[in-house]
């Protein structure tokens, strides 16, 4: 059991696999010792993020995807995560450490459905995206501003029910106006959604679970940076 393995004497590659194995397991208090020991040992915050718990989700990520895992452990993994970047996050700022992007998320106006949300945006952020969550019910204005504020490679937009679907493409067009509508990646999600929506409203990507979502995200922003160079 892992609270019978005394991290002290745990090599460096050792404790990011416990790490990882805890937060798979979705042991929130075993996840938070772990970071608290690697950081001990004057390990910088990237490198303990990057080489437990983004290891640690990119499994999660790749057994819900094949069926091995289901939302509820998948939460739970999330939260296990979370709990470990608060101590993360601070140090991780204070030294401009990289991330992979940067994602702002909502589910649309009058929709109030956001576990799957929710879940998109703590997957999204195990894997090392800096993520804005903009909750439930969240209009054009709201995207816009967020989008202003934080200047995002991703905007993620999610409804559960067919009467929101279309808001999603309210969103666009306003981008659209805006001359924003080129800069940014739209990923769109939810139980009523499907490829063929996703192209009618000219969103980038439509992503069925959330770990779609982070292989999507991965992949459009290696291409969005790409042609920036």
């Amino acid at each position: 059991m892992s609270d019978e393995i005394i991290l002290s004497e745990l090599s460096l590659a050792e404790l990011y696999e416990q790490i990882g194995y805890d937060l798979y397991d979705g042991y929130k208090e075993e996840v938070v010792e772990g970071v608290k020991e690697a950081l001990s040992r004057n390990i910088a915050a990237y490198e303990v993020m990057t080489l437990s718990m983004v290891a640690g989700m990119d499994v999660v990520g790749n057994d819900f995807r094949d069926g091995k895992l289901f939302v509820p452990e998948v939460l739970m993994a999330a939260n296990a995560m979370k709990a470990g970047m608060e101590l993360l996050r601070p140090l991780l700022v204070a030294t401009g450490a990289p991330t992979i992007g940067k994602m702002i998320i909502g589910t649309v106006k009058g929709d109030i459905h956001d576990i799957g949300k929710n879940l998109v945006a703590m997957m999204m952020e195990g894997a090392g995206f800096e993520v804005i969550n903009l909750g439930i019910n969240t209009d054009a204005d709201k995207f816009l501003t967020a989008y202003k504020q934080h200047k995002p490679e991703i905007l993620g937009m999610s409804a559960l029910l067919t009467t929101t679907m279309p808001y999603m493409k309210v969103v666009i067009e306003r981008f659209k106006a805006e001359g924003l509508r080129d800069e940014v990646i739209v990923m769109v999600g939810g139980a009523p959604l499907n490829e063929a929506f996703a192209e009618a409203i000219e969103a980038d990507a439509y992503c069925q679970d959330a770990a779609v979502a982070v292989e999507t995200a991965k992949k459009l922003v290696a291409i969005k940076n790409a042609k920036a160079i």
